[in-house]
């Protein structure tokens, strides 16, 4: 018997030896979740049998033989030998053992010459009608689990999209279900590993030798995947076109050198935090690939001036690019990268936390940028009015521009941007940015910004009654505002906006403005409210329950509202619950301290429609009240 365990097998079968260690402790039966593709047949009460032979003087009972002596390379045989996929799958459901050794096992030695034929013809139907799709979290990403799937999902056409987020400190996952995806998913197209500590090299190189129809590669935090695993992928899948990676610490140039060398197809590459590549990678990957990239993403890399360089020279097809957190990136880079003459079709730029960007470099993109249509300026510390105004006069087809935490800006810039690009400009938006200030003189207004539909000036402490007058006579258009946090304006301010507007209000936020008064905000409501669609009053104090009564008979199409922290009581909801056109569909009153359990009635009517309220905070209403809130309302979201 102990020859029988020892038993490696001869060259006609399966090579090497058993997958575990001792295959008699290998027969512990499955526990899987539910939605494991592995098929389990109902299995009848054992009977007790013996047998027995006589001879001799007495009876001699024979051992009971079990088919788990068998070695893998025996076990190989049979499974081969099976009719279908439908047999596999069962026998995959009988113990640890027996799945391991199924989906280790290629779908090429098990399926014969007319199965194949078969197969083939199941993988066009599915690739018509979109591809499986696998995602798993936490504790259920596990190496049984993906040993489960690849067995279960091989006669579907095989896997498409695996999604994997792990637990970086505890994972569960190893390079051992990688290879079970990779032996019976060979038409596996998306693959995403997130927070996979323990996934290495040779999980993704057995992805590698099978997985030719890759398209999209997402790799997150997995520290033990190196340069080795990407340039396997990249040499073994052309049709990659999505690939991104992230806190990597041992991928490096040379993954990217392989990517832009073997991937003809890419259209989308970003690299973030990884500290290993370095100008070197960047130069290798756009001068190897111009024709087709049209997405480039860098962030928080040891680049430098060359890398944008290279951006601004080959950077022919880009039309969407992100630079965020280059900390050796200089002036002279970003003008480099304007003046390159490659960017004639980049249409969206994003910019953060990089000191590079100045006066010089911003005018230099406008000019060599002639197709721009978005760009996103954060944290730009030494960027200021000069630079802006000089690329609003650049650039020619700016619809947005959004300016976050940029304090050398002022409210000079500020209209000069809208002044310059009235004809184009669709959406503006000004977040913290400090250098705003209040307009101590008029500024000569020739003509009106009557493009510019969506306008966010939001915590600029600076912002005040004139310049938000001033904002009327350019801005006669607007349809959705955002002035929330402007502590620094009041009744008079709004008002002399209110004058000026030519347009219809959609969305109105004006959250943490604590001057506004119910007679401006109902003013505001009896001109626009059979246009509005959203309004957001949170933080706005002195607003009382006459608002809501006015809400209630000029809002028809309101379906978003929030009154958190007002100064509302049952009865202002009670007004709301009678309209007749009203039909909310997210409604907060959170924070509001006369809210009681008396409303109840009215809310469930409002519940009617709505699918979120936030009753947060609301000290008065009862947690019983809130577990009937939460029956009668099931199909709504409820804080509580």
């Amino acid at each position: 018997m102990s020859k029988l365990f020892a038993y490696s097998g001869r060259e006609d079968f399966f090579p090497g030896g058993s997958i575990y260690p001792n295959p008699k402790n290998s027969s512990l039966f499955l526990s899987l979740p539910h939605h494991v593709d592995v098929y389990f047949p109902p299995r009848k009460r054992s009977r007790m049998s013996s047998s027995f032979e006589s001879g001799g003087e007495g009876v001699v009972s024979k051992e009971n033989v079990s088919i788990e002596i068998l070695p893998d390379e025996c076990l190989f045989e049979i499974f081969r030998r099976l009719s279908g996929d439908k047999e596999r799958r069962a026998c995959a459901g009988v113990s640890k053992r027996w799945l391991m050794l199924m989906s280790n096992i290629s779908c090429h030695d098990l399926i014969s010459e007319d199965e194949m034929a078969t197969k083939e013809i199941e993988d066009i139907e599915i690739e018509s009608d979109g591809y499986l799709s696998r995602s798993l979290e936490g504790n259920k990403a596990t190496d049984l689990t993906l040993a489960a799937i690849s067995v279960g999902t091989a006669s579907r056409g095989g896997l498409g999209k695996l999604v994997i987020r792990g637990n970086y400190l505890v994972s569960r996952v190893t390079d051992l279900g990688l290879g079970a995806i990779s032996h019976r998913c060979q038409s596996l197209r998306v693959l995403s590993l997130w927070n996979l500590s323990s996934i290495g090299d040779e999980g993704l190189c057995e992805i590698a030798k099978v997985s030719h129809q890759l398209e999209k590669l997402d790799l997150c935090q997995c520290p033990a995947i190196s340069d080795m695993a990407v340039v396997k992928i990249a040499m073994s899948c052309p049709k990659l076109t999505d690939i991104s990676i992230e806190s990597c610490a041992k991928i490096g140039n040379a993954s990217l050198r392989a990517i832009g060398q073997f991937c003809p197809k890419l259209k989308s590459i970003m690299i973030k935090d990884c500290p290993l590549v370095g100008d070197e990678g960047i130069v290798s990957l756009l001068s190897l690939n111009t024709c087709v990239m049209n997405k480039v993403k860098l962030q928080a890399l040891n680049v430098s001036d060359v890398s944008l360089a290279v951006i601004g020279h080959y950077g022919k097809a880009v039309t969407d690019a992100v630079l965020t957190d280059l900390k050796n990136v200089s002036e002279k880079g970003f003008w480099v990268m304007g003046n390159g003459q490659g960017l004639q079709n980049l249409k969206s730029l994003t910019i953060s936390s990089c000191n590079g960007v100045t006066d010089m470099g911003i005018e230099s993109i406008g000019k060599g940028c002639p197709n721009l249509k978005h760009l996103s300026l954060r944290k730009c510390s030494f960027l200021s009015d000069k630079g802006m105004v000089s690329f609003a006069k650049a650039v020619r087809l700016l619809e947005c521009l959004q300016l976050e935490e940029c304090h050398r800006i002022s409210q000079l810039g500020f209209f000069g941007i809208l002044l310059n690009c009235r004809k184009s400009l669709k959406a503006l938006s000004l977040i913290n940015c400090l250098g705003i200030k209040e307009m101590n003189s008029e500024l000569p207004i020739s003509a009106s910004s009557g493009s510019l539909r969506s306008l966010t000036v939001r915590n600029c402490c600076g912002f005040g009654n004139r310049n938000l007058a001033l904002l009327g006579k350019l801005c006669p258009q607007l349809q959705n505002v955002d002035f929330g946090g402007l502590v620094g304006i009041d009744e008079c301010g709004f008002l002399a906006w209110l004058q000026n507007c030519q347009s219809s209000l959609v969305k109105m936020d004006v959250s943490g403005c604590v001057n506004l008064t119910d007679k401006l905000v109902s003013s505001i409501i009896e001109r626009y409210g059979w246009t509005l669609e959203m309004l957001n009053l949170d933080g706005c104090s002195k607003i009382t329950d006459a608002c809501l009564t006015s809400i209630a008979n000029n809002c028809p199409l309101l379906s978003d509202l929030d009154v958190s922290k007002c100064s509302i009581t049952d009865s202002g909801i009670a007004s709301l619950a009678r309209a007749k056109q009203l039909s909310l569909q997210v409604f907060s009153v959170a924070g509001c301290s006369s809210v009681s359990d008396k409303c109840l009635a009215d809310l469930i009517k409002l519940g009617e429609t709505l699918v979120g309220l936030n009753i947060q905070h609301c000290n008065a209403i009862s947690g019983s009240t809130v577990d009937l809130l939460v029956e009668k309302l099931w199909r709504c979201d409820i804080l509580s």
